[in-house]
């Protein structure tokens, strides 16, 4: 079959993909980067169901801007890893003209999904540079601010990369800009870098406020707390379009884990099942904690688990956060389609990355539907106070 080894190859170089990548999309074992090379060599051949699978993979972004003249507003998607924030933002309408992300595999699947590779060390940027737009977008990392000023205000803030997030806001002002940060980060340093953002953000004549909302209570079923800092301009009327916003209700829809689980066959989940060395290490772990009384350790989720817990970028080292439960035999991690799930990404979301690669970008992403929701207040919010003119028959969706 050289004609369907020369098709896999051709197909995997026009979608990026390295043999490795392409083998965990597919679900290959262990070693199934081999069966993609001997593939590719004519010395194996694919079954017609793998070989079907393989040419029908998409090349084209599920998730492009849409034409410029439909879109009902501009975006800017800093920090963006995999895009969570941006995906939650386009279904209601958004055509983001700029983004940055430094790390080349998140770039590879934001490309994938979005149809463009972002801006690298957003550091490096010039805030000129950046086109207008209406709402700034950021998961930011949080990083301690020094203690030897605390009353030069903006400048407090230099050499970290809020920094970078409030110079693009002083330079081009856009109307509204969203915020997202680990729950830690309010109580961070006694209260200090938290206090010092929004300091910062209200001497930008900004109207700041901030909620911490559980994914869990959005209908993903994950334990997964956030921070999620909303601001509009004052010099737009922000205080009013504030006065007029509120952060979603949580619908505390029931959530089950089994919702999120893949139904396979047995052997496909023979590559996520923990080894016997790994499961006694974790077992032996947990024992020791539990001696000196505290509740650390490997945790362990079946189908009819309410929700798991929060999902992190470690979790490719061991799963150890969660785990799920294989009767009979050793537990096994979630596989990266249920990772996706678990933040509420969408099953056509391309991963055209290896599975570790997988388990760091969803573990360092935002839970999509909490975001979306919080996208149709601040909307909403704008659209009644006329910051932001929206369609009205589009508004019915924001009500």
């Amino acid at each position: 079959m050289e004609f369907a080894a020369e098709k896999i190859k051709m197909k995997r170089e026009r979608l990026g993909m390295t043999q490795k990548e392409m083998a965990d999309v597919i679900g290959l074992g262990k070693y199934g980067d081999r069966t993609i090379r001997r593939w590719e060599n004519s010395e194996s051949n694919p079954s017609e169901v793998e070989l079907k699978f393989i040419m029908e993979l998409s090349e084209e972004p599920r998730y492009a801007n849409p034409p410029l003249e439909k879109a009902r507003f501009k975006t800017i998607d800093l920090f963006a890893g995999i895009g969570g924030i941006r995906l939650a933002f386009h279904k209601l309408g958004s055509y983001t003209v700029f983004s940055s992300e430094w790390d080349k595999f998140s770039q590879k699947t934001y490309k994938a999904n979005f149809g463009e590779v972002p801006h690298g060390d957003i550091t490096k940027v010039d805030e000129k540079d950046i086109q207008d737009h209406d709402i700034l977008l950021a998961g930011f990392p949080c990083q301690p601010f020094s203690q030897a000023g605390l009353k030069k205000g903006f400048e407090d803030t230099r050499g970290t990369l809020f920094h970078d997030i409030a110079r693009i806001i002083a330079e081009k002002r856009p109307k509204a800009f969203l915020l997202e940060n680990v729950k830690q980060l309010y109580g961070h340093d006694k209260g200090r870098t938290f206090r010092k953002i929004k300091s910062v953000l209200e001497d930008l004549e900004y109207s700041v406020d901030e909620s911490v909302l559980r994914a869990a209570d959005f209908g993903v079923p994950q334990n997964r707390e956030r921070i999620y800092i909303v601001g509009f301009d004052k010099r737009r009327g922000g205080e009013d379009v504030m006065n007029n916003f509120e952060f979603p209700t949580p619908p505390k829809t029931k959530t089950r884990v089994g919702d999120i689980l893949e139904k396979r066959d047995e052997t496909y989940f023979e590559k996520y099942t923990i080894s016997n060395k790994l499961y006694e290490g974790h077992v032996r772990r947990k024992e020791m904690h539990q001696k000196k009384g505290n509740g650390f350790g490997f945790s362990m989720f079946n189908e009819h688990s309410e929700y798991t817990n929060t999902i992190s970028a470690r979790y490719y080292k061991d799963g150890s956060e969660i785990l799920i439960e294989q009767p009979g035999k050793n537990p096994r991690k979630l596989t990266p389609t249920e990772c996706a799930r678990l933040q509420g990404f969408p099953d056509d979301f391309v991963i055209p990355v290896s599975d570790s690669q997988a388990y760091r970008q969803f573990g360092n992403s935002v839970a999509v539907p909490v975001i979306e929701e919080i996208a149709k207040e601040m909307l909403k919010a704008m659209s009644e106070r006329k910051m932001l003119i929206l369609e009205s028959e589009e508004n019915v969706v924001l009500a």
